[in-house]
């Protein structure tokens, strides 16, 4: 043991207070409604409160020092921890990250004297001082005042600013910014945009918006977990679902009507890409990636779904599920105006809120429906929506009603809505990892990126209502879930009634956990289900599984097979087999 002789501390001394995350907020988020800096900390056994008071203390002192003396904050707790935040300036968030840090060090030593102490506080304000001079941008705030001003939408991050959207978008570096007297206003204006977000559906939302785009001559720009894609064009693969993405879409000049998905973990760790759409769209709210930045129950992340409704001004919509308990309970407590959708024509909601003369989508008999200012429109029927199989996958019913909404919102035409749902297939090219629908002979198969429960429960009902001779399933799931959720998931799978269970292992997503660990809670969750031990095996890794469930086939079966891990070659693969005609029972390609 040794001991810092400064001190007298003890300079091996590991403190069970941790700061897990500290961000930039650059836009409204769970805790603000503007950019500042935000704190994770687990505290172990010492109380939230006394942590918060102590960093509040500190934060107080060296903000009315700085000359930010007021600044909003917010603090939230959490099992075992709490999120800290406070408003900051625009051109000062890196210095701002580093104040909330110092105020956690003089906290953490007030409740855990054995802890590194912090910084002197003279020493550090002047360090402080020197850190805010340098990121001080002037100019960056005129040109912010002078667009927000004109009503045009400010964008920014580490290497660019732009003023505008899409089409009607023009961009400067940083630190090369021009005066606002010298900008040609005439050509700079915004477009059409939405944000649209949710626990499962909203990357099939985006999509199906995007379609109606297409359908109205519209050049669409859309972000998502899958990648970012201009009109027909997918410019580049991956998440970007946060604002990175957003910010690539809003500033492309090609783009005239942008579509915006976000993400849980971005809301929390940066905030919104953008303070101000003409539709928000929350398609639903389940367990999901509980225990993360502080999130651990579903009305905490619904609660953060929700931010989005808070870019949405008076002449917009926030287009919600009044089928989800949760967030017809927050809908009902907005003040902007809300758009329902849901699958039940007799919902009280939806019946009373269209009494009030409200905007509002539902589904009736086999029909979707929109009534809009003042206006009834039957949009399309669902014998001619393929992403509905037939009107079984109730949660695309869904899906497609929170699409309508949107575009309603986003003055998009009932004709192009209309061609839209009635063109966008249920194929690997339309819509990637949803429900991809394959056939080899009489046999179905479904590819999937199914993850949680709801998600899943949703798909197995679909699979079961869709005749079948034998039912085949495909299953894994992340390490980063707990041992409930991951028996959660695959008691939600046995909805589908599976003859034949293939559990995979995926290394890559073991996240801390142990080989052979998460298939056998899977397989715990499923004979707790009802499923009998002799239709489950087990695979080491996706591909296996998916081979050995084709294998398994014969004509008349269905096999929902959910990818993961190896999704480029599990398409590769079913692609394989239908261009060569492939059929049950015989020789799978090597």
């Amino acid at each position: 043991m040794s001991t810092d002789p400064t001190t007298g501390t003890d300079a091996d001394y590991v403190s069970p207070i941790v700061l897990q995350d500290s961000c930039r907020l650059t836009g409204p988020n769970l805790l603000l409604d503007r950019a500042g800096a935000v704190l994770d900390v687990t505290l172990a056994s010492f109380p939230a409160a006394a942590f918060v008071t102590y960093h509040e203390h500190a934060l107080d002192r060296m903000l009315a020092a700085l000359g930010w003396a007021g600044a909003p904050r917010a603090a939230r707790t959490w099992p075992g921890g709490v999120t800290l935040a406070f408003a900051a300036p625009l051109d000062a968030l890196y210095a701002a990250t580093e104040v909330a840090e110092w105020a956690f060090a003089v906290a953490r030593h007030a409740l855990d004297p054995a802890a590194p102490p912090p910084p002197e506080f003279e020493a550090e304000l002047a360090r402080l001082r020197g850190v805010i001079a340098e990121e001080a941008n002037p100019a960056l705030l005129r040109l912010r005042e002078e667009g927000l001003r004109r009503s045009l939408t400010f964008l920014l991050d580490d290497q660019h600013v732009s003023l505008g959207l899409g089409h009607g978008a023009r961009s400067w570096r940083v630190r090369r910014l021009t005066d606002p007297a010298r900008v040609r206003w005439n050509g700079l204006h915004d477009i059409p945009r939405a944000l649209v977000t949710g626990t499962n559906g909203k990357t099939t939302t985006v999509r199906l918006l995007g379609a109606m785009a297409k359908a109205a001559g519209t050049v669409a720009g859309f972000s998502s977990t899958d990648g970012i894609q201009i009109g027909d064009t997918l410019v580049e693969e991956g998440d970007f679902s946060g604002p990175n993405g957003a910010r690539r879409i809003l500033r492309d000049r090609r783009v005239q009507l942008g579509i915006l998905e976000v993400a849980r973990g971005g809301i929390l760790r940066r905030g919104l890409p953008i303070d101000s759409v003409d539709a928000a769209v929350v398609t639903n709210v389940a367990e999901d990636h509980l225990g993360e930045y502080g999130i651990f129950d579903v009305d905490a992340l619904a609660d953060t779904k929700m931010v989005v409704a808070r870019a949405v001004g008076p002449r917009g919509r926030v287009v919600l599920n009044a089928d989800d308990t949760r967030l017809l309970e927050r809908g009902r407590r907005l003040t902007t105006p809300v758009l329902w959708f849901t699958l039940s024509p007799t919902h009280p909601e939806l019946l009373a809120h269209r009494m009030r003369g409200g905007d509002a989508v539902w589904f009736e008999r086999d029909d979707l429906w929109l009534a809009a200012a003042g206006t009834t429109t039957l949009i399309a029927t669902v014998r001619d929506i393929p992403i509905s199989f037939g009107g079984v996958a109730r949660y695309n019913l869904s899906n497609a009603l929170a699409a309508i909404g949107a575009a309603s919102a986003l003055g998009l035409p009932a004709e192009a809505m209309r061609e839209g749902l009635c063109t966008f297939a249920p194929t690997p090219e339309s819509n990637p990892g949803r429900a991809n629908l394959w056939r080899f002979g009489t046999c179905t198969a479904i590819v999937d990126f199914a993850h949680n429960p709801h998600g899943l429960m949703a798909l197995a009902e679909t699979v079961s209502a869709i005749p079948a001779t034998r039912r085949g399933l495909v299953l894994g799931q992340a390490g980063d879930r707990d041992d409930d959720s991951i028996r959660a998931l695959a008691h939600g799978a046995h909805a589908m009634r599976p003859d034949r269970i293939f559990i995979k292992d995926m290394e890559v997503y073991w996240r801390g956990r142990g080989k052979g660990e998460i298939p056998a809670l899977l397989e715990s969750g499923f004979l707790a289900a009802g499923a009998a031990r002799e239709t489950i095996e087990h695979h080491d890794d996706e591909l296996s599984a998916i081979r050995a469930a084709l294998r398994w086939a014969r004509e008349g079966d269905l096999l929902l097979l959910t990818t993961h891990a190896d999704r480029d070659a599990v398409f590769a693969l079913m692609r394989a087999l239908a261009e060569s005609d492939w059929r049950p029972g015989q020789p799978l390609p090597d």
